[in-house]
């Protein structure tokens, strides 16, 4: 499914006008009429219920006045407060403001703080509200009666219905401008939104709706719609004469003496995704204790420093070696030693296989693009928030204020696939596209995932032969689906990366047999009307 910024919403608008005669009169009346289907849905016999619009003069306030007619046509008792002003009602939004007046439909003013009460007081009595304030172009912080509006509409033990986004959530960022309704449900038009997708408004926004309000298909699927959630791709099925070589030689360089779990975790996330040979390029003083437990890895120890990490003198030993690999995976617990994060840079420019940049290896060229913008193999960078702040030379609150922003940006200056981590991951490619990842859970912060993911996406591209973009996409995916499985048999707060790891062949498993209705199932809270 195609996601669409603000501004792409509203040339989608435009063009519906415009184009196709699609009135903005008929797109509101649309609007409003699948928020009152999904409320009906939610809450059925509507008749004799308490509803109160909470409404602001702008074309969302105006997605609330259809709203509220449709219930009062099914027996409702609604109540409108409008935290605006009739006066700037403009063309499209006054006939539906008549039409509610001339209803009968209780219609209250709240244009200053003094009016609050009133609402304060159908908010305790009703059974459902609609959140019907701001659209998803706010651009300010919510200040005034409109923040204490969204105060008493999230105490209000009633469930909360918004209208394209929870007001107060920022429609491109999903950041929260001050304040912010915490809807049950939301209901958004023509496509989603990035802000519905991204936390904190994901979470905002309870349950998702999405209904097309009558565009037509060549205006949702557009190429220029850069953005999407990720596409489902079948796993190819395993050759029945496959052998170790045939689903992948991959080399990881990592490890150091402090860092034992990082290359374990990366190289037996490889094996588990399907990979046939893991080569593990580790400190000679590290290899005995990660061998102790991972059996399936094929060690390449290496010269250590007097620090335990990896010596600048295994660097043409790592680029011979690095001939016969489909893939080399860099950095994972490599230390930030600076002979270590030396050698990481020299290996960067000169390894020609497809090559994934992970953790400290991340440090090692943050800074410096140049390194690696030119590479004639394709690269994946799999940094966290802080990891990519140091990549672009940025606050972490800058990369967290505009996540797909930080990605695109990062992809466009490395020429690399960015695999931005966090809830929820989003992968961004140098052509400009980005896909949001919503498998996953909260259970999945903790030490060793992110090295997991680097596994598993090398699963996938050396064993399940995607190439690079795909793979970093359906590895993004995969890894998470692994880690609800895990937080379904253990609960969130015990995962570890262990867990994570034992429950990537499930994963693999689940989405070979079910991955189409995992398609239409899995992201539980998003429907498509």
């Amino acid at each position: 499914m195609k996601i669409a910024t603000v501004a792409q919403m509203r040339e989608l608008d435009r063009t519906a006008i415009e184009t196709y005669g699609i009135s903005g009169p008929i797109l509101m009346e649309n609007a409003g009429e699948a928020a009152y289907y999904v409320m009906l849905g939610e809450l059925g016999d509507l008749a004799g219920l308490e509803i109160v619009v909470v409404c602001g003069n702008g074309h969302n306030g105006g997605d609330g006045l259809v709203t509220a007619r449709k219930l009062h046509s099914m027996g409702a008792r609604v109540q409108i407060f409008c935290l605006g002003n009739l006066a700037k009602f403009d063309d499209t939004v006054r006939p539906f403001y008549d039409m509610v007046a001339r209803l009968g439909i209780p219609f209250h003013l709240a244009p200053d703080e003094e009016a609050l009460p009133a609402l304060a007081e159908a908010l305790t009595d009703a059974d459902a509200v609609v959140d019907a304030i701001f659209g998803t172009g706010l651009s300010r912080a919510v200040e005034g009666r409109y923040a204490r509006a969204i105060e008493l509409i999230n105490a209000s033990p009633a469930p909360v219905f918004s209208i394209d986004i929870p007001s107060g959530v920022q429609g491109d960022t999903g950041q929260v401008m001050g304040v912010a309704v915490r809807a049950d449900a939301t209901i958004t038009f023509g496509l989603p939104k990035p802000g519905n997708l991204i936390y904190p408004g994901f979470e905002y926004g309870g349950d998702l709706y999405v209904t097309h309000i009558s565009f037509p298909p060549e205006l949702t699927t557009r190429d220029d719609l850069h953005l999407a959630i990720m596409p489902f791709l079948p796993l190819p099925e395993r050759p029945g004469a496959a052998h170790k070589g045939s689903v992948g030689k991959v080399m990881f360089v990592a490890g150091a003496a402090r860092y034992l779990g990082a290359p374990y975790f990366a190289a037996m996330g490889f094996l588990r995704s399907g990979g046939g040979l893991a080569f593990l390029a580790t400190p000679e003083t590290a290899a005995p204790f990660i061998a102790a437990k991972g059996h399936e890895i094929v060690f390449m120890p290496q010269q250590a420093t007097p620090a335990g990490s990896l010596a600048l003198s295994n660097l043409d030993g790592l680029l011979e070696a690095s001939q016969e690999m489909v893939m080399v995976c860099l950095g994972s617990g490599v230390s930030l030693e600076p002979e270590t994060q030396k050698l990481v840079r020299e290996l960067a420019v000169a390894i020609d296989k497809p090559l994934l940049i992970d953790g400290d290896g991340l440090t090692a060229i943050a800074g410096r693009p140049g390194l690696i913008e030119h590479r004639a193999a394709p690269t994946i960078l799999t940094p966290h928030p802080g990891e990519m702040a140091r990549l672009l030379g940025v606050s972490v609150r800058e990369v967290q204020a505009d996540r797909v922003r930080a990605a695109l940006r990062g992809a466009e200056t490395w020429r690399a696939t960015i695999v931005l981590k966090g809830a929820h991951t989003i992968i961004a490619h140098p052509n400009g596209r980005a896909y949001f990842n919503l498998s996953g859970n909260a259970g999945m912060a903790t030490a060793g995932s992110g090295d997991v993911l680097t596994g598993v996406i090398a699963g996938m591209f050396a064993a399940m032969h995607f190439d690079v973009e795909a793979a970093a996409q359906m590895g993004a995916f995969i890894h998470g689906l692994a880690g609800d499985l895990a937080a379904i048999d253990l609960g969130e707060d015990g995962v570890i990366a262990g867990d994570i790891l034992s429950h990537v062949p499930e994963a693999l498993q689940l989405y070979r047999e079910e991955h189409l209705a995992l398609s239409e199932n899995y992201y539980g809270k998003i429907t498509v009307l």
